[in-house]
This record gives C-alpha cells, structure tokens and sequence, in this order.
C-alpha cells in the first residue's frame, strides 16, 4: 500500500510517482493543507446542522494530509485505472473515485493559493501577461485523445481529422523567457481549429508585444501586436536562402511552447487517452496540469539562482 511514509526517504521514486521533489512537495503542502481546511469549512460545517463534529465516525484511508496530496499526485502523474489507484492505496474503487473528484478540487484550490494557474478570461490576458514584465509570448494548440463517444454526432464533433482520433483541445499562451502558462483558453472537441477558438474567444495581448506562432494560426494578427511567423512555401516555387533562415530563427525561438505543452504532459491524465466521463472534469484536469508545470517551473528556477548566488 502506498503511503507518504513509505516513499518520502526516496526522492528518485518520489518524483516518479509525483513529478515534485520533495522539498517541491512540502512546499505545496503547505498550500493545500489550507485548502482543505478551507475545503471542509465549506463543504462540512459552516452552515451545516450536525449531530456530532466533524471528524467523528471511521478514520478515512488517506489520513494525513501528506496521504492526500501523495494520492491526487500520483493519480495526475501515472493516471491508473482506478481500480488499480484504490487497490494501491488500501480503498475500494468507489472510495478512489470520490478522492479523485474532492481532491482535484482541493489541488487546484491549493495552486490558486499559489497564484500559479493560468488566466481563464480572455478580457484578462493582457493584464495577465502585462504582469508578468515580458514582451515576448507564444501560442501554440495542444491535444489530448479521449474516449470514443457512443452517441454519432459527439462522435463527429470530438473526431479530429489530424490526428485521427478523438481528441479535447485548448490552446495556451507562455512566456518566452520565463516558459510559464499565462492563459489557457477552454477546453473544445477535436474538430474545432486553432485559429477558430482564438477568433471565438478573441483575447487580447499588451501593446508593442511580440507574438510566436505556427502557421496553424495563419490569419490571426491581434492589434497592437508584432507576430513572428514562419512564411509558407508558394505554391510551385521555393523559398529563398534568407526567408528559410528566418524560418528558422522564428522556429528556435517559438520552441519553448513546445517545450512547455511537454511539460504539461509529465501528467499523464492529460497525455494518454483520457477515460473520465464527469461534465467538465477534462477541463479542469488541464487547468491543474498547467499549474502543476508553473509551479515546478518556478521552484526550480529559484533553486538554480540560489545555486548560482552559491556559487
């Protein structure tokens, strides 16, 4: 059975089964021990008409706070069936699957906590990237397989003709320098293209800044903004020496999206093909996936310039 005790002395196997370090680990404890005190205020007694306090009755199987976050952790990593997930944690399938719902929210509480989700309201992304003292972004659409629907016009809908599967979409917004997830736009069915939800949800950048993008977003020029693209081949000519330079320079410096989607799918909920069922649940399981990737983003580059301070 897993437990925090078990697996805390053994950091390789720890960031196995995590994606944190441990001292990544007890800094996000810290946060989601207050979101869950907050989770149970709300949900178990404020407001609430009880017979007996909170916390009476059978100890649940995850009883430490470290037992918690290790569980949901986990889950979003290595994303077990979860009847695999309750036979290693010593709890029946049902039990698994209600921990997963009540701690994904109390994940992403924890990472709200810690200002490290992305932007969700496309009128705020310039305010949000505008915050972050960079000039230079990325945009770039990202994929997830799912399940085959059973109804034929969901089917339809999810089919994604490029990948030839189907799949969930969302595009995000990164900073170049800092390779952080700013916005995250909603979550679509395959179908839709990449442009198409930047037209629907047509967010907005910081005057003067600059924007990388993939041809994939041919057409999309927000106001104010400077957009590096690559140029596309004419039909029946080539390109010059110099435009397939350029071509180039553009693609070694929009690669950091790429970098950053990959860092995203350490989780694997939301890399291998996506089984829950829940309204909504995709959605959110890529928004903490973004924030899981910001927030180890940032702990590490504080490491390295306390090494570099060090040394």
């Amino acid at each position: 059975m897993f437990t925090y005790a078990a697996v805390k002395d053994d950091p390789k196997l720890f960031l196995a089964l995590t994606g944190l370090l441990p001292a990544e680990f007890a800094e996000l404890l810290v946060a989601f021990q207050a979101a869950w005190d907050e989770h149970i205020r709300t949900e178990y007694v404020d407001g609430k008409k009880r017979q007996r306090r909170y916390g009476g009755g059978r100890k649940p199987t995850l009883s430490t706070i470290e037992d918690k976050l290790l569980f949901i952790l986990y889950y979003f990593k290595a994303y077990p069936l979860q009847a695999v997930l309750g036979f290693e944690f010593g709890m029946s399938q049902g039990q698994a699957c209600e921990w997963v719902h009540t701690l994904s929210k109390v994940l992403k509480m924890a990472l709200q906590r810690l200002d490290q989700l992305p932007e969700r309201l496309p009128e705020q992304m310039a305010t949000r990237l505008a915050a972050s003292g960079e000039t230079e972004f990325a945009v770039d659409g990202t994929e997830r397989r799912r399940q085959r629907p059973k109804d034929n016009e969901k089917q339809k809908e999810y089919y994604s003709g490029k990948k030839k599967a189907h799949t969930v979409k969302n595009n995000v917004v990164v900073t170049r320098q800092g390779r952080k997830i700013k916005y995250l736009s909603g979550t679509y069915a395959g179908k839709k293209h990449d442009k198409k939800i930047c037209d629907e949800e047509q967010a907005t950048f910081p005057e003067g800044s600059t924007l990388y993008q993939d041809l994939g977003f041919q057409g999309h020029t927000p106001a104010g903004v400077i957009i590096q693209q690559p140029k596309k081949k004419p039909r029946g000519k080539e390109l010059s020496a110099e435009e397939k330079a350029q071509n180039r320079l553009i693609s070694r410096l929009r690669i950091v999206v790429e970098h950053v989607i990959s860092g995203i799918k350490r989780c694997h909920i939301v890399k291998d093909v996506f089984r829950n069922i829940k309204a909504g649940f995709d959605d959110l399981v890529m928004e903490i996936a973004c924030g899981l990737h910001n927030f180890r983003t940032e702990c590490r580059s504080r490491a390295k310039a306390r090494q570099a301070v060090a040394t």
